[in-house]
């Protein structure tokens, strides 16, 4: 009994989750006429997710951290155009090396958020958010303010995004890759815990012997990275990279980390968390066209629903803490 008091109190926010995932889908099947729960609209709706589903991962660990990284759309969005136009002018170059271009951009760029929050000790949300215009503002010089366009890109690049792994899509099988990657990497690996470490107290990490520099520079290149190869999957997605490409779409990704119990204020949060918030933010996303919510609602809905869970988020904390002092005091 003990046991099981334990493991659902540990994991109370993804069972919790769980249970308002399975609430939702259920009242969207009776309300579409039973078009939800097929196999096809579930297969689109894992395709539509997994891109947002990857982010996540870099998201997640840059708010443990207790920073923010506002620029990724802006770095989905260069990566994506560097990848195409060297495409554009070399149909024959193979998509991995196009993929690889992508990753280093992103990574580069992750790089330059990184130094300016853990050297020069600019607020993250200030450093990202200048970053966010040098980074849009490179993609407008490189595009020259034009397109790339599906007639652009080869066949076997757009392949990326509609082929398929053992009958999974590429960009679901890329999304799980990227969470085992990440679930391994957080949870076994000392760099992973120190992330966590230094987002409960970075003065406390510090006097432990934790490189808390370091370790925040890794957490934005790390996202940049992932931003990059986000980046290159949306434009091979969508068939189109421009300088608009993923505008606004971090606030999406903040949403599916904050979704999925990750603390804004740092130290908290999942891989497994994670994945159920991304995975509810796109059910929403897929879910309310079908029972036909208007366009100017849904943003207001998807709004509530966050600031539901930032509040449910803090509860859960603070009973956490009060329940912690309270075994301390016995």
């Amino acid at each position: 009994m003990n046991n099981i008091k334990k493991f659902f109190f540990s994991n109370v926010r993804e069972l919790s989750l769980i249970l308002v995932i399975i609430f939702i889908s259920i009242f969207v099947q009776f309300r579409s006429g039973g078009n939800f729960l097929t196999s096809e609209n579930i297969r689109d709706l894992f395709t539509e997710s997994a891109i947002l589903a990857i982010l996540s991962v870099g998201m997640m660990m840059v708010i443990i951290t207790a920073g923010i990284d506002l620029s990724i759309g802006a770095v989905m969005a260069l990566a994506g155009m560097i990848g195409t136009t060297l495409l554009k002018n070399n149909q024959a170059l193979s998509p991995i090396i196009i993929i690889l271009v992508a990753i280093l951009v992103g990574t580069v760029c992750g790089m330059i958020n990184g130094v300016l929050v853990s050297r020069l000790r600019i607020l993250p949300i200030i450093a990202t958010l200048g970053m966010m215009n040098v980074f849009r503002g490179i993609t407008y010089i490189v595009s020259g303010g034009g397109w790339v366009l599906q007639n652009n890109m080869s066949q076997a690049f757009l392949g990326v995004a509609t082929g398929s792994i053992l009958g999974i899509n590429n960009l679901v099988a890329i999304a799980i890759l990227i969470y085992v990657i990440g679930y391994i990497f957080l949870n076994y690996t000392r760099t992973g815990r120190q992330i966590y470490a230094v987002g409960n107290s970075e003065e406390s990490a510090m006097v432990s012997g934790i490189k808390t520099k370091k370790i925040l520079w890794l957490s934005y290149t790390l996202m940049g990275a992932i931003a990059g190869l986000a980046g290159i999957l949306y434009v091979c997605k969508f068939a189109a990279a421009q300088g608009e490409t993923a505008v606004g779409y971090e606030m999406n990704v903040i949403a599916a980390c904050v979704l999925g119990g990750v603390s804004i204020s740092g130290g908290m949060g999942r891989v497994q968390g994670v994945l159920l918030g991304a995975l509810m933010l796109g059910i929403l996303n897929n879910a309310m066209p079908l029972i036909n919510v208007s366009v100017f609602w849904q943003e207001a809905v998807r709004g509530l629903i966050i600031l539901l869970s930032v509040i449910s988020n803090a509860i859960i904390q603070r009973n956490v803490e009060v329940k912690a002092l309270r075994r301390r005091n016995i």
